[in-house]
């Protein structure tokens, strides 16, 4: 028996992998289905998991790192922008406002950076964490870490009319 909400998302991974019959249309597959009893969606997702542990462990870690830090917020951007929420605008924003802070930092002190074991393991939970609708995490780091630090000093800042040069 599985939980409701596991169960659904195995559901739609099937709906998924009925719709594009290519992806598991092997006959080696549906032999192992059967033999195992185990749907193909379970496969489907340990092949998935291994795909990326082996990507992430033998030197794609960054590339890895970089899709789940830029592919996912982008979307759910895009989608923000069509919804006019301004809580989901205001979410988005925060989050690429952290994610801009961490790159500029991550640039200039990479040689700190490789010093970290599991860096990328680490950064790939931070950003998720950062994203995360049950976390929010970029809310927080902007609302404790960002703001308290940049904001004072944009006060006023653009707001004075340039002189005029003459």
């Amino acid at each position: 028996m599985t939980h409701p909400q596991l169960q659904e998302a195995l559901d739609k991974i099937d709906a998924f992998l009925a719709k594009y019959p290519s992806l598991s249309q092997y006959e080696h597959l549906k032999e192992l289905e059967k033999k195992t009893g185990y749907n193909r969606v379970y496969f489907f997702l340990l092949f998935s998991a291994l795909l990326s542990a082996i990507t992430f462990l033998l030197g794609g870690a960054k590339l890895v790192t970089d899709l789940v830090s830029f592919v996912y917020p982008a979307y759910m951007s895009f989608k923000a922008i069509d919804s006019g929420s301004p809580t989901e605008d205001t979410q988005w924003l925060t989050y690429w406002v952290v994610f801009g802070f961490f790159s500029i930092f991550e640039g200039t002190l990479t040689f700190l950076v490789e010093m970290i074991p599991f860096y990328f393991m680490i950064k790939v939970g931070f950003f998720i964490w950062l994203y995360h609708p049950k976390f929010l995490g970029a809310a927080l780091v902007y609302s404790q870490v960002i703001k308290p630090a940049i904001v004072p000093y944009l006060d006023g800042a653009g707001t004075k009319p340039a002189k005029k040069l003459e």
